[in-house]
C-alpha cells in the first residue's frame, strides 16, 4: 500500500513566511517563531511561540498560519499551537567581595514559598479533582504508575483524564497506544484524545515520537499551561471526576508552573526502594510541602521480583525504603508494585495492564492505590 507523501518542508516554510510577525515584520519562519514543525502524510503543524505577554495578540497570527499551511499542496489538516515565551531577566552579577555560601547555610526565605497553595492556582474548568504523580528522579516508573493509576480510577467508575506534562519525554501516547491529532473545540480549546476510557493530552500528540524537544524552560512551561487550562477536559453535563498529571522528574520549571497555576488536590510520589531514589523523593516532597500541596501517599515501584520457581519476593533494589520514607513523611504507603515482565510489555504495547489484566498482581496493587487515593480525596473539602 502506497503511503501519502509528506508535505514538502521547504514549501511549508515558504508559506509560513508569507505570514508576518507583527513584532518584527519578518515571516514567521524567518522570525524563528516556528517551533517543532511536524509533517505527517496529509498534516502539518507547529508551535507558534509568541513573545512574553502577547499571547492574545498572536491569536490572529495563529489562524493565518493555519490557513497558510492549508494552502500548501498535500496539507489537508493544519494545526498551530500557540505558546508564550515568558522569559525572565538575568540576575545581577554578585557584588565584589561576596563569599561562597556554605552548604547548609540559611538563605533568605522566598515570600512565595510559604506552605500554602498560590492564590491564583485553579483547577481546569469542569474538573473536580487534580492529582499529580511525581518523582524526584527519572527511571523509577512514574509514567507507568500514572497511566495505570489513571486506568485504575476509570475501573472504579470515575471519569478520568491524563495530562502528560513530561514535555521532554512524553510517554503516554506510547503507553496508551494512542495516536492522533488533537482538534480544536469551538471555544478554541484542544479536544483530548480518548484511550482505554481516559481523556488524554500530551505534547507527544503534537510532535513526532523521535523528534527532540529542544525548548528552553519558559516555552516548555507555556506548553504545559496550555495543556492544563486550554483543553476541553470535561463539560457541565459530564465533568471530569479526576485529572491525573504525569509530571517530569525533578523540581524544575514545569513543576513550579503546575503548582502556581493549577490547584492540586494532592500528589502521589513514586520511588524505588533504593536510597539513591529516596534522596530525590525527599527533595520533591519538600517542594510540595512548602507550597501546601497535600501528599496523598507513596507508591513503591520495582519493590521486588517474584522468583519464577517459588514465587518468593526477591528485593533487587532493596527492601522497605519507600515504606520508611512514607512513615517519615506521615503519609500512607499506597502500594508496592513488583517488577513484572507483563507490566513492562503492556506499556510497550500500548495496553495498560490494569485495563487488560485486572487480576494480575501489579493491576491489583494499582487498584488498591487508586481506592486509597479516592478515599483520601473524599475526606477533603471540594
Amino acid at each position: 500500500m502506497n503511503q501519502t507523501p509528506k508535505p514538502d518542508r521547504d514549501a511549508v516554510l515558504a508559506a509560513l513566511d508569507q505570514v508576518r510577525d507583527p513584532r518584527t515584520g519578518k515571516g514567521l519562519a524567518q522570525a524563528g517563531l516556528v517551533q517543532g514543525l511536524v509533517l505527517r502524510e496529509d498534516r502539518a503543524g507547529f508551535m507558534l511561540e509568541a513573545p512574553a505577554g502577547q499571547l492574545e495578540a498572536y491569536g490572529p497570527v495563529r489562524e493565518a498560519a493555519e490557513q497558510a499551511l492549508l494552502s500548501v499542496p498535500g496539507v489537508a489538516r493544519a494545526q498551530v499551537v500557540l505558546t508564550n515565551a515568558e522569559g525572565s531577566a538575568e540576575p545581577p552579577p554578585p557584588a565584589p567581595g561576596v563569599t561562597r555560601v556554605r552548604k547548609g547555610a540559611r538563605l533568605a526565605p522566598d515570600p512565595q514559598a510559604r506552605p500554602a497553595p498560590p492564590a491564583d492556582a485553579v483547577r481546569p474548568p469542569h474538573v473536580r479533582r487534580v492529582v499529580a504523580v511525581a518523582s524526584g528522579k527519572g527511571g523509577v516508573g512514574k509514567s507507568t504508575t500514572s497511566v495505570n493509576l489513571a486506568a485504575a480510577f476509570a475501573a472504579l467508575g470515575l471519569r478520568v483524564g491524563l495530562l502528560d506534562a513530561d514535555v521532554y519525554g512524553p510517554s503516554a501516547p506510547r503507553m496508551l497506544g494512542a495516536d492522533g491529532d488533537p482538534e480544536y473545540h469551538p471555544e478554541k480549546k484542544l479536544i483530548p484524545l480518548e484511550a482505554w476510557g481516559l481523556k488524554v493530552m500530551s505534547i507527544g500528540f503534537l510532535v513526532d515520537e523521535d523528534a527532540p524537544m529542544i525548548w528552553r524552560g519558559p516555552m516548555a512551561s507555556s506548553a504545559v499551561r496550555q495543556m492544563m487550562h486550554e483543553v476541553a477536559w470535561g463539560s457541565e453535563e459530564a465533568p471530569l471526576d479526576i485529572l491525573v498529571v504525569d509530571l517530569p522528574p525533578g523540581t524544575g520549571d514545569i513543576q513550579l508552573t503546575l503548582i502556581q497555576k493549577m490547584k492540586l488536590d494532592g500528589v502521589v510520589i513514586v520511588s524505588t526502594p533504593q536510597e539513591v531514589a529516596l534522596i530525590d523523593v525527599r527533595r520533591a516532597a519538600s517542594m510540595f510541602q512548602k507550597t501546601g500541596t497535600p501528599i496523598l501517599g507513596v507508591i513503591e515501584n520495582m519493590a521486588y521480583f517474584a522468583d519464577p520457581s517459588t514465587g518468593a519476593p526477591i528485593p533487587i533494589f532493596g527492601q522497605g525504603g519507600a515504606a520508611r520514607e512514607a512513615e517519615r513523611l506521615g503519609v500512607p504507603l499506597l502500594a508496592e508494585i513488583p517488577i513484572d515482565v507483563a507490566l513492562r510489555q503492556a506499556c510497550d504495547d500500548g495496553r495498560p495492564l490494569t485495563a487488560v489484566a485486572p487480576q494480575s498482581v501489579p493491576a491489583r496493587a494499582f487498584r488498591q492505590a487508586a481506592e486509597r487515593v479516592r478515599l483520601a480525596l473524599e475526606r477533603q473539602p471540594a
